[in-house]
């Protein structure tokens, strides 16, 4: 089992399957609020859907309304379970408060680096207070 540490943004608890991009993220134009797939044609995660994944990419990208693009997400239930980052900014950050989306940042282990061993593989997320872990469940 791998255990990442992190710095914690937005507590909450969460399992799900790692999504993994090595890619920016726009909320705002990049993921469709009525469906919770990505639609940036350029983007790694070009149609896969965010709805229960454990969320992770470097940082966010674009309009300050994808804050409420991933609100509209986690009220139709889309949402991703959890998001890491390796750097929040806080278009990411306010929009996982309004939508209470656990939320990590600064993990331990660069996560991105490890995406084709780690894309698809169970994880459970933890973030209390200033903490964030990322426990992976599954052997890779």
């Amino acid at each position: 089992m791998l255990e990442v540490k992190g710095r914690g943004l937005v507590e909450g608890e969460c399992e799900g399957r790692l999504l993994i991009s090595s890619m920016p993220l726009s909320f705002y134009g990049g993921v469709d609020p009525e469906t919770g797939v990505v639609v940036d044609r350029e983007h790694d995660l070009y149609d896969r859907c965010l709805k229960g994944v454990i969320l992770v990419f470097p940082y966010s990208k674009g309009s300050t309304v994808g804050s409420y693009t991933i609100l509209r997400l986690a009220r139709r239930g889309l949402a991703p379970a959890g998001i890491v980052n390796l750097v929040s900014e806080p278009i990411v950050v306010i929009g996982c408060i309004l939508g209470g989306i656990p939320l990590m940042d600064k993990p331990s282990v660069n996560i991105v680096e490890l995406r084709d061993s780690l894309n698809g593989v169970k994880a459970r997320m933890v973030v209390e207070g200033r903490d964030g872990v990322l426990e992976v469940l599954e052997r890779v």
